[in-house]
């Protein structure tokens, strides 16, 4: 996640270079207590879905436009965020490990539609991407829990890089690189 464009403005340079300092602290978190880390990104989800559903519903009588989609929503957003703060411990187990699942899922889904387009013509390179999603999403889902436990280090490592290259660019925009 880098935040880093090249069109910003040079005096906002500093906005970029926090961003970058603030995600190589908290790469820095999930590799050195992975556990409290993780724990405290999920409670932090559960205050965000538990915030939103409440503005959803808000939001629906304001504009009345598919409501019963913004009702649906807002209720399940409020009821998953009330089990994630109310059980952060057991949230920081399971929604990591429906996470794994729904990557795996989506891995095989869009395996699959790749190696169909290879063998409709759109050449090896679809079909080797298909072959390797297929084989990702069906590892991710042999074992759902332990791939989840290997979440914490790579949200780790996606930090660390989008901070490091956020530092660099924040750099760039001030014309010291």
């Amino acid at each position: 996640m880098t935040m880093a464009s090249s069109n910003a403005p040079s005096g906002k340079w500093w906005v970029v270079l926090l961003y970058g300092i603030l995600s190589i602290v908290l790469g820095i978190f999930f590799f050195t207590s992975p556990g409290l880390t993780l724990v405290s990104a999920v409670f932090a989800l559960g205050l965000y879905w538990l915030a939103t559903g409440i503005i959803g519903l808000f939001d629906m009588f304001q504009d009345r436009t598919a409501w019963g989609w913004k009702l649906f929503f807002s209720v399940l957003g409020i009821i998953a965020g009330l089990l994630v703060v109310s059980r952060p411990l057991w949230a920081s187990l399971v929604v990591p490990t429906v996470y794994v699942i729904v990557l795996g899922v989506w891995g095989i889904t869009m395996g699959s539609v790749m190696l169909i387009s290879a063998f409709k013509g759109a050449g090896w390179g679809a079909g080797i991407m298909g072959a390797l999603g297929i084989f990702l999403g069906l590892f991710l889902l042999w074992n759902p829990f332990a791939a989840a436990l290997a979440l914490p280090f790579v949200l780790g490592t996606f930090a660390l890089v989008g901070g490091v290259i956020n530092v660099y660019m924040a750099f760039k925009i001030k014309g010291g690189i």
